[in-house]
């Protein structure tokens, strides 16, 4: 098993609550962590017809077999299950008692809030990070082949190709998980709007032209992007509240949370042909938001990035704020440091003024160097973006 960062947080928090909920997409190594994590739990999974029966029909006595808690795995396929686990860990009153997995995060979350407010650690467990890889030296060996297989384990841990198992996991996961949220009678449309969606990735977000060239109205786009949420393969980015004196375009914009997948359902079949591809700048742009926001969920916190463009154009494509100001990260897909890249970033300095830190350049080189006002960080070095020394080597 190659170790998640998440793991420290997971004993951090089974600390300090009595029921722990990991979410995140299926396949992202929920189940594998939390047994790992918990080795003295029994494991049960809900998915089981016989034992989501039984909780379903006697959650009482389903519960009273684990006296020293149990990992409930897709939690979510019992909702009932919650209220009575609400009284059971009030009584005993042990924490990390009971740890939740779920894939679906609207159904769980929704009973969680309902049923056990107060009583919930969390955390949200995304694909491989690649810091995660770097840590045993499994990451890709090009930015190109980083690209195109993403971070789902499967793909480390077998001998599996990228075209291979990206087509079974839409049709095994995404499609399953389509019909128990929503009710949608002609799949192949939909699979065209997860497409258009992949070739979106990294733009603003306009529901009514992606619902047009999906041929259903922006409703259902919207219904139908929100299961795609639920299912932690996209995210919306949403803008920066303060303006600076400019008027500011208040749209989200659209990320997939694993660039392996977009890449799959854009039609990129082989590594090689993403140096070339017309969209190898979104590819790049999309990996590292997913990067940015793994780092934020496997630590147990919010993602809270942002990105910034006003009327006219100007824009930042990544902003967060920091106890010391706001951070703004411009991500370019380039191998070589280009002027307009600093320009851009000059430009920033001006109009952000003190509330501003030294701006970061993330860009598809393999170096990390400081420039000017910036940091320069090379692509294999996003996992250290904040405060490692490599990062400001000179």
């Amino acid at each position: 098993m190659i170790p998640r960062t998440a793991t420290s947080v997971l004993h951090r928090l089974a600390k300090g609550f009595p029921i722990i909920v990991l979410t995140g997409p299926r396949q992202s190594g929920k189940t594998t962590l939390a047994k790992a994590t918990f080795t003295d739990k029994p494991y049960v999974s809900l998915e089981n017809p016989e034992e989501r029966e039984f909780a379903e029909q006697d959650p009482r006595r389903f519960l009273q077999r684990f006296e020293e808690g149990a990992i409930l795995d897709e939690a979510q396929r019992c909702p009932a299950l919650l209220s009575w686990l609400q009284g059971l860990v009030d009584d005993r009153r042990r924490m990390g008692d009971f740890i939740l997995t779920g894939s679906a995060q609207f159904d769980l979350m929704s009973g969680v809030t309902q049923s056990l407010a107060g009583r919930v650690g969390r955390v949200e467990l995304l694909p491989f990070s690649i810091g995660e890889l770097a840590g045993v030296g499994r990451q890709p060996s090009s930015l190109e082949a980083m690209l195109w297989q993403g971070g789902y384990p499967a793909l480390y841990d077998r001998e599996l190709s990228p075209a291979d198992w990206f087509p079974n996991y839409v049709a095994t996961y995404l499609e399953r998980d389509v019909r128990q949220l929503i009710a949608i009678r002609d799949m192949t449309q939909f699979q065209r709007f997860v497409r258009m969606c992949a070739a979106r990735s990294g733009q603003l977000l306009n529901l009514t032209a992606l619902g047009a060239d999906c041929g259903i109205s922006a409703v259902t786009a919207r219904d139908w992007l929100s299961v795609l949420e639920a299912s932690y393969l996209v995210m919306r980015l949403p803008p920066y509240y303060r303006n600076f004196g400019k008027r500011l375009v208040k749209t989200p914009k659209l990320y997939f949370l694993d660039v392996g997948l977009m890449a799959w359902l854009l039609g990129i079949r082989e590594a090689m042909s993403i140096e070339t591809h017309a969209l190898r700048g979104a590819l790049f742009e999309t990996w590292v938001v997913s990067e940015l926001v793994k780092q934020r969920f496997h630590a147990g916190q919010p993602a809270d990035l942002y990105f910034w463009r006003d009327h006219v154009g100007h824009e930042v494509d990544v902003l967060y704020e920091t106890p010391g100001g706001l951070q703004a990260i411009e991500i370019k897909s380039g191998y070589t440091l280009a002027a307009d890249w600093l320009q851009a970033a000059r430009n920033w300095l001006t109009l952000a003024g003190d509330a501003a830190l030294p701006p970061v350049i993330v860009f598809g080189g393999e170096e990390s160097y400081a420039r000017e006002a910036c940091r320069v960080v090379g692509w294999r070095l996003l996992d250290v973006l904040h405060g490692d020394s490599r990062v400001n080597a000179q």
